[in-house]
């Protein structure tokens, strides 16, 4: 039952993270914040040199799986491109921050125009570092906010894009005063603030904020705390930035047990419910909502990745499908300004294979999300994902 809490440990170390894209009508690196429009020139009648950081070589096997996956989506979009003229090379970082920052050093002496990856924050922000001393962009997996900027941009979804949709679904249908529940962790407390953010976005209001140490006992200690805040406060809606990795599975068991369950107030969900695919089978999950990528995209792209691959998927590889093949349109455009930071956020973004998505000029990045429920434990699109920026879900 408590597996969760070592791998919740893990993942706050290692915080990172899980059709072809066309363009649509102890390190800082926002120390080499860089000036806008900066990045490489290109030449889009010559290859391109376009390099892909992963954490292969690792001594954890799944980082070893996760960059094979990785690779695997990068070179199905290339393959997809057709007449994109990208020369992708590949580089090794062994999941480590010293060897991101040398293999970005590497990557720009071979004369790489952008970077795409590495994975977690801390090699993402090395890798920063060093490929902004050549005036090079990074495309980074990670969803870790605090190291985008200046020449580095967050590929993964992020917890306030997340929450913003979620919010604005909620009020929508009501649901505008809010208890939040998170861990005593970096991770879920970045959570938790974007969620009080989301609601003041969307005129609602965090009646309370409840917290659990992340351990057995703290869990089971903060409870009846929970549930008494849910039951006296007035609030119409409990957001949980806990994810299925963490304390969810736990708290889907006990919350209801005290008379906070999803039969009595709106459970909101900050992190994916439907990873892994046995979570949604946990009685205290029945009726909440949380948000997913664009699921027709995302089915389509599994099954092609899959027919290619011969099996499906990892949920970051859909990242690495969605950097080249953005770059790939951008470099189809001609523009030689295209891989600056211009033409990177450029407003009107991209359609991915998980949804249309846009950078933003701070780093981070915008995406397009559908809204899910779990009745009788399948996942049910209750609102689906917008087709374009500046539409309904936005």
């Amino acid at each position: 039952m408590f597996a969760f809490l070592r791998r919740a440990r893990k993942s706050l170390t290692r915080f990172a993270l899980a059709g072809s894209v066309v363009a649509l009508a102890a390190c800082d690196p926002g120390a080499f914040t860089l000036p806008g429009g900066s990045g490489q020139r290109i030449d889009s009648g010559e290859p391109v040199q376009v390099a892909l950081l992963v954490p292969a070589g690792s001594a954890t096997d799944g980082d070893n799986i996760v960059a094979q996956s990785l690779e695997n989506a990068a070179r199905l979009a290339v393959a997809d491109l057709g007449n994109a003229n990208i020369d992708l090379r590949v580089y090794p970082t062994g999941g480590d921050a010293n060897q991101a920052a040398i293999a970005a050093t590497n990557a720009v002496n071979d004369g790489a125009k952008i970077i795409l990856g590495p994975l977690y924050a801390q090699n993402a922000a090395a890798a920063g570092v060093a490929a902004a001393k050549k005036n090079v962009n990074v495309l980074a997996f990670s969803n870790n906010t605090a190291v985008a900027g200046g020449n580095v941009f967050v590929l993964g979804p992020t917890f306030q894009n997340t929450a913003n949709r979620l919010a604005s679904y909620a009020a929508s249908r009501g649901k505008s005063a809010a208890v939040v529940v998170h861990g005593q962790s970096p991770a879920e407390e970045i959570g938790a603030d974007a969620i009080a953010r989301a609601m003041a976005n969307v005129g609602g209001t965090v009646v309370a904020t409840e917290s659990f140490e992340m351990s057995q006992q703290g869990i089971v200690q903060a409870t009846k705390s929970i549930a008494n805040t849910v039951k006296n406060s007035g609030a119409n809606a409990l957001f949980l930035a806990s994810g299925n990795d963490g304390a969810l599975p736990f708290l889907a068991q006990l919350l209801p047990e005290n008379g906070a369950g999803p039969d009595r107030i709106q459970w909101l969900g900050l992190q994916r419910w439907d990873i892994p695919a046995s979570a949604v089978t946990l009685p205290g999950l029945q009726g909440g909502w949380f948000a997913v990528p664009d699921r027709a995209m995302a089915a389509n792209f599994s099954q092609r990745y899959n027919s290619t691959y011969g099996q499906p998927p990892l949920p970051t590889a859909g990242l690495a499908y969605d950097g080249i093949a953005a770059i790939g349109a951008l470099i189809q455009s001609g523009d030689p300004d295209a891989l600056t930071t211009t033409g990177l956020t450029r407003a009107s973004g991209f359609a991915g294979v998980n949804g249309i998505f846009r950078l933003l000029p701070d780093g981070t990045n915008e995406r397009g999300l559908s809204i899910a429920t779990i009745q009788n434990n399948q996942v049910i699109e209750i609102d689906p994902a917008p087709r374009r920026f500046g539409g309904a879900g936005f």
